[in-house]
């Protein structure tokens, strides 16, 4: 029987893979090593949604003081401190890495502060030259910025640096349109900068629904942020002030003290030594599995973003526990992708779960209900911020196919909403809950009429 340093070997220390390796080795018995070439924690922990979400946080405090404001308060309203807010997120961040390293080594997991990559079926070679041998890889090293081309030596930043900033930008392009780039477009203008959002598509937020994007794109607007679709950049110039040039296809031309490319991100693939090893590659380097995490070498599996499935962190964990108890519990599972939630932390919040209304027709015959009005709190003192509630609805089953939410808190409402769409509610069963009321949510379980 072939002996191996261990039965597991982990490449990337975030969520996915962390959770693979404490399974494996506290509830499994498992030997199991780990390398991870930067922080433990990986991109959600360290520069993706916690750090996100606390900017998010700070960023709404400067709408919330004027709200008090308009509702009686006696407040004075200053700059927003980025030097005060970085201290503490670096605080914060250095807490939540010395957890997940404490957490993994405390199931036993032996946890490798370098780089390492596949260097066969069952081997990994690390950054100091070592060589190791595992009965199975598992590969989860998560995503990483997308920059064109033209562009990626022109100094700009990508979600990764901005946590890293030393000061806040007076101005800033941000150049995509996803919900990266409208988070941070959101946060950006939140805390104080001039906000330009430069999208070369149609409308932002590609892939959710319709409604949904207007809604969105309505709000940025309204805030302040200069929304500019069907716009591409054509020349970035870095000048000796460190600002950068920026020309448009519309003929513009601008400068910003910041440049911010969200314009997506890619499985982090790039020389891992997988192709090889003779793993299969997708065209944007994301790693093929099956329905199990499993590649096309047996002894090798990925999970995460690194697979280009969902690229969300509790798809990647579940992933992560799905391996561990598929490869070392005996029990096989195997993650279902179907009706998952995600949130887009603008101001208001956007949440989706299930079928857009243009998926639902390809397949059914759909009848929509929806609601578009100013909540209570923000109506009371004029401001014009709307809520956007909207079911997609088989109409011969009455199954409801999709949920799509703008407004404040959508990112906690979506999650209650997912529970029912999961299980098959009924647009019966809506009907027949009682609204709680007063609350914007109230909407869901009041929406008789059909608007299409």
């Amino acid at each position: 029987m072939t002996s191996f340093d261990y039965d597991l070997f982990v490449i990337g220390g975030g969520s996915g893979g962390v959770r693979a390796a404490r399974i494996a080795a506290s509830e499994h018995g498992a030997r199991v090593a780990m390398a991870e070439e930067y922080r433990m924690g990986g991109t959600c922990v360290i520069r993706g949604c916690v750090p996100k979400k606390l900017m998010v946080f700070a960023a709404g405090h400067g709408a919330g003081i004027d709200e008090a404001a308009a509702y009686g308060w006696q407040v004075e309203k200053g700059r927003f401190d980025w030097g005060a807010f970085r201290h503490r997120l670096d605080a914060e961040l250095n807490r939540l890495e010395s957890i997940y390293t404490r957490n993994a080594e405390s199931a036993g997991v032996t946890i490798l502060h370098q780089r390492a990559v596949v260097s066969g079926a069952h081997e990994v070679t690390l950054a100091d030259g070592r060589r190791l041998s595992a009965r199975h890889i598992l590969i989860a090293t998560g995503g990483t910025p997308f920059i064109p081309e033209p562009w990626r030596g022109a100094g700009a930043m990508t979600s990764n640096e901005i946590f890293l900033m030393d000061r806040l930008p007076a101005n800033v392009l941000v150049l995509g349109g996803g919900f990266i780039a409208c988070e941070m477009a959101g946060i950006l203008q939140g805390l104080g900068s001039k906000v330009t959002l430069m999208y070369r598509g149609r409308q932002i937020l590609r892939g959710f629904d319709a409604d949904l994007q207007e809604h969105v794109a309505a709000a940025l607007v309204q805030q302040g942020i200069g929304l500019e679709v069907n716009t591409d950049l054509m020349a970035l110039e870095r000048l000796p002030d460190g600002s950068f040039r920026a020309r448009d296809n519309q003929g513009r031309e601008r400068v910003f003290a910041a440049v911010l490319f969200a314009t997506g991100r890619v499985p982090n693939t790039a020389g891992l030594g997988l192709e090889a090893a003779g793993v299969a590659l997708g065209e944007n380097g994301a790693v093929k599995v099956d329905g199990y995490s499993q590649t096309n070498i047996p002894s090798i599996f990925a999970v995460g973003d690194v697979t280009d499935r969902i690229q969300l962190t509790p798809v990647a964990i579940r992933e992560g526990h799905a391996f561990a108890d598929t490869v070392f519990g005996g029990t096989p599972v195997m993650v279902d992708h179907s009706n998952v939630a995600s949130a887009v932390f603008t101001r208001p919040e956007a949440g989706s779960v299930g079928l857009t209304e243009d998926e639902a027709r390809k397949d059914h015959a759909v009848e929509v209900y929806m609601a578009s009005f100013r909540p209570m709190q923000t109506a009371f003192i004029g401001a014009d911020t709307k809520a956007l509630f909207k079911l997609v609805v088989d109409r011969d089953s009455r199954r409801v196919l999709g949920c799509h939410i703008v407004a404040p808190g959508a990112g906690e409402l979506i999650q209650i909403a997912a529970v029912a769409v999961k299980m098959g509610a009924t647009k019966d069963d809506f009907d027949r809950t009682v609204a709680v009321h007063p609350t914007m949510s109230e909407e869901l379980v009041l929406l008789r009429k059909p608007v299409r």
